[in-house]
């Protein structure tokens, strides 16, 4: 019984004692009930009254409550029983579910001989980062919605200054900017056979994992690349300050000296934090590994450990199929601090199905849709080289 519930029943038990006094007395003296009498019966009888349709409202408010917890107790599911990425595809297919989000998850590792499976959503990403490197190589940012994202960042640092003593210190503030990510969406349709999906062999999370890693891949990493920031992410060589401009005659191919001065005009403070490296296409890549210093030495160097990338002048290189190709008056080798490019993933992965749309086929579509948005937090770190004009 709640304390509201208790306080109502012991008033309502003493308005009782009260008018059982009042009769008592009367009898005691052997009359009947005078009008202050009958009054003070009547006040406590309409206070009675209250207390009864207090204790009627809370009680049945307790009763509410109670099978509100008998419902959640029927409903509740174990940790253990909650369906796995690849059920969820198949009940989509199914048509059981319109739709579903899939988002980032955190899965612990335990020691043990088994691996711990990805996510669905990891599993698409695993595969987009191989499409191109942008979302591997620049932080990105996963947020639950897609509302606007504001990202402060620090153009000017505070100076310090010599004083004598007893001389008035003076004020120094840091300056502050920055960069507004919003959500592009990139989206596609699958078909995939019926015939597939009543299989139950069939490994529907991968398919659509390895669809939409490539699709959502290629596309992305073009827009975080060279998009053009209006119905697109702005593209770390659209942002980054052009550098070195290389000669004429060579159909835009780069010389030593070129890329010595490319990785010099990066500002200093950039060029010394992890994550500096250069960014081109294949045909930048073949173009650099031909290139000689003074001395008549490659200046490519090959890296032995599995995974690690190539070096130039002691830089990472990594390839990009969205840069630009070799070229005349292009913009087709970057160097600079790859992390200082935020790329932004707003609210996972949806998938949806159809089972309408390619109907007179025998198939169900399946829409796959993410958001992302990118933006280079500052143009001095990242540089670029242009060809040379002829």
């Amino acid at each position: 019984m709640s304390d509201f519930l208790k306080s109502q029943v012991e008033a309502r038990n003493n308005l009782i004692e009260q008018a059982r006094t009042v009769i008592e007395s009367a009898e005691a003296d052997k009359r009947g009930l005078t009008a202050e009498d009958q009054q003070k019966i009547d006040r406590i009888e309409t206070e009675i009254g209250q207390r009864d349709a207090a204790i009627d409202t809370a009680k049945k408010l307790a009763e509410r409550e109670e099978r509100a917890v008998d419902a959640a107790r029927e409903s509740f599911v174990p940790s253990n029983e909650v369906r796995k990425d690849s059920d969820i595809l198949r009940a989509i297919a199914n048509g059981e579910v319109r739709s579903h989000i899939f988002g980032t998850e955190q899965r612990t590792l335990i020691p043990s001989d088994n691996t711990v499976p990805k996510s669905f959503y990891d599993e698409v990403f695993s595969v987009a980062r191989q499409a191109g490197p942008m979302l591997q190589l620049s932080q990105v940012i996963n947020t639950a919605s897609g509302e606007q994202l504001t990202i402060p960042t620090l153009t000017g640092y505070s100076t310090a200054t010599i004083k004598s003593a007893g001389s008035a210190i003076s004020d120094s503030e840091p300056t502050f900017s920055s960069i507004q990510l919003s959500a592009f969406k990139y989206s596609f349709l699958v078909p995939v056979a019926n015939e597939l999906l009543t299989d139950a062999g069939f490994d529907i999370s991968s398919l659509i994992a390895e669809q939409a890693g490539n699709a959502i891949g290629f596309g992305v990493n073009t827009g975080l690349t060279v998009g053009t920031g209006t119905v697109e992410p702005t593209g770390i060589f659209t942002t980054g300050a052009s550098a070195v401009t290389g000669g004429t005659g060579v159909s835009g191919a780069p010389t030593y000296e070129n890329l010595v001065d490319l990785v010099y005009s990066l500002d200093g403070a950039a060029r010394i934090l992890p994550g500096v490296g250069f960014m081109m296409s294949k045909s930048g890549l073949a173009a650099v590994r031909k290139v000689k210093d003074g001395a008549g030495n490659f200046i490519w160097s090959g890296n032995a450990v599995l995974g690690q990338p190539d070096t130039i002048l002691g830089y990472p290189v990594f390839e990009n199929p969205a840069a630009l190709a070799i070229g005349t008056a292009a913009f087709s080798i970057g160097f600079g601090h790859l992390p200082s490019y935020k790329a932004r993933v707003a609210g996972g992965i949806q998938v949806a199905q159809s089972a309408d749309y390619a109907f007179a086929n025998d198939v169900t579509t399946f829409r796959v849709t993410a958001r992302v948005d990118g933006k280079l937090t500052h143009a001095s770190h990242f540089v670029k080289f242009k060809g040379g004009a002829s």
